[in-house]
């Protein structure tokens, strides 16, 4: 896990945050970061977002894997002894 330091904040933020970590039940950490997830979690792309979009991406197959396999099988079937 990383960490994040934030510098330069202005007293009224860090006072603002205390309170709302205090409604909330949670340290000033846990609200931080409650925050930065609820506001960056939806940016977030899953692995199957991704792979969905990679694929939208890439040239269409015109080969069956099938036809593949056999015309391999085949030239290999010509090379044995």
């Amino acid at each position: 896990m990383g960490q994040l330091l934030v510098r330069g904040l202005d007293e009224r933020i860090i006072r603002t945050l205390r309170q709302r970590a205090a409604r909330a039940g949670r340290s000033v950490e846990a609200e931080h970061r409650a925050i930065l997830e609820q506001v960056l979690g939806p940016e977030m792309e899953s692995f199957a977002d991704v792979a969905a979009r990679l694929r939208a991406q890439s040239p269409q197959q015109r080969t069956d894997s099938a036809d593949l396999l056999r015309a391999d099988r085949d030239r290999n079937r010509g090379s044995a002894p």
